[in-house]
């Protein structure tokens, strides 16, 4: 029993007062007029987009040019005009493409430059395409409805091998990784896959006649695909039966130990990374859920290695299942992909602000 003094109750509700007038608040004259503070979670070749928060329809702004040459890349935009280049114009098309790249992606569709799409734009990415032909091949919330299936997707015209024994054979001339740890790697994240089907893998020598090829590669490679360099695009793979597997050897790969824990913010694993590429090798494309080792992005210092539902019934749709599969484990806290829209939104002052302000209320009332 209080006999003397400020309550409680009085003493917290102060606190919490204090918090709104201690915390930093960031200066409206701190924005530029109209664009939200974005910070991108790491730079790499798309943080520039950053600048575009905001556009719509019928603006002209500097970097939408390179905006539309990464819509294109991933199959989302027409190829630029007969000059070969695009323009800073956001027009029909781009609206569009926008349109397709929020609904793919499971964000709001306004077909706008808004925070949490320039944020998804800038995330670390297989280098294989969204959209082929003016088609999505990435599976959606109205695929589900319509065709009554999971989110996983196909290749267009749905190509597979016709073996089950397949040979794999690793090229090292583009990586300081050594071949045992490589090899322990790829045997790992081989057999991911075939735990879930009745394919079965081995390794061989390089000059071997291997059904796949994987290899680390600089820039351009001669695919067609080039590397950007470190983060952006870090991998691609080819649909059956071509067997390409390719990584981009700038990136920081942590082949042995805890990604999670690398000394480098900007360090990828490497089976996580190979684990969504061989499900390409196989005939599965990129699927909208987030969880599944098929979605196309992936963030630094993240460990994804186990197949999810998703993608275990998109390959079992695909080929014969393993009857001994007891199903797909679930993802863990460390192998999930951060939502990169919370990310950011999380990290405003004014989430702390009223978070901690919240707080002391809550706790006021609890008395």
């Amino acid at each position: 029993m209080v006999t003397g003094g400020a309550s409680p109750l009085v003493v917290l509700l102060a606190a919490a007062a204090a918090v709104l007038v201690v915390l930093p608040v960031s200066p409206a004259s701190a924005l530029p007029a109209g664009l939200p503070d974005i910070k991108p979670p790491f730079p790499n070749p798309w943080s520039a987009f950053k600048k575009l928060s905001g556009c719509h329809f019928g603006d002209e702004r500097r970097g939408l040019a390179k905006l539309k040459d990464y819509l294109w890349h991933f199959g989302y935009i027409p190829e630029a005009s007969s000059s070969g280049r695009f323009n800073d114009l956001f027009d029909a098309d781009m609206e569009l493409a926008i349109k397709t790249y929020q609904s793919n992606f499971g964000l709001r569709v306004t077909g706008e430059l808004d925070v949490a799409t320039v944020t998804q734009m800038m995330a670390p990415r297989c280098g294989v395409a969204d959209v082929v032909n003016g088609t999505s091949t990435m599976g959606n919330s109205s695929a589900v409805g319509l065709r009554g299936r999971g989110l996983f997707s196909y290749f267009s015209g749905s190509p597979m091998w016709s073996k089950k024994t397949l040979k794999y054979a690793i090229a090292t001339s583009e990586t300081s990784i050594d071949m045992a740890t490589l090899s322990l790697v790829f045997a790992r994240a081989f057999a991911r896959w075939s735990a879930a089907t009745m394919f079965s893998f081995t390794e061989t020598a390089p000059d071997a006649d291997a059904d796949i090829t994987i290899g680390f590669h600089a820039g351009d490679h001669g695919d067609g695909s080039a590397f950007d360099g470190p983060l952006g695009t870090l991998a691609h793979a080819f649909s059956p039966t071509d067997g390409r597997l390719h990584l981009d050897a700038t990136e920081t790969w942590v082949a042995d130990g805890d990604v999670t824990l690398a000394s480098s913010a900007d360090a990828f694993d490497l089976e996580s990374v190979a684990v969504h590429e061989i499900g390409h090798i196989l005939g599965l494309d990129h699927s909208s859920l987030p969880d599944s080792i098929m979605y196309p992005t992936i963030a630094p210092r993240t460990m994804k290695v186990n197949l999810a539902a998703d993608d275990v019934q998109g390959i079992q749709s695909l080929y014969e299942g393993n009857p001994n599969l007891e199903g797909a484990m679930p993802p863990t806290t460390s192998s999930r992909v951060m939502d990169m829209a919370a990310a950011v939104a999380l990290s405003r002052p004014r989430y702390g602000l009223v978070g901690a302000a919240a707080a002391a209320v809550g706790l006021a009332l609890a008395l």
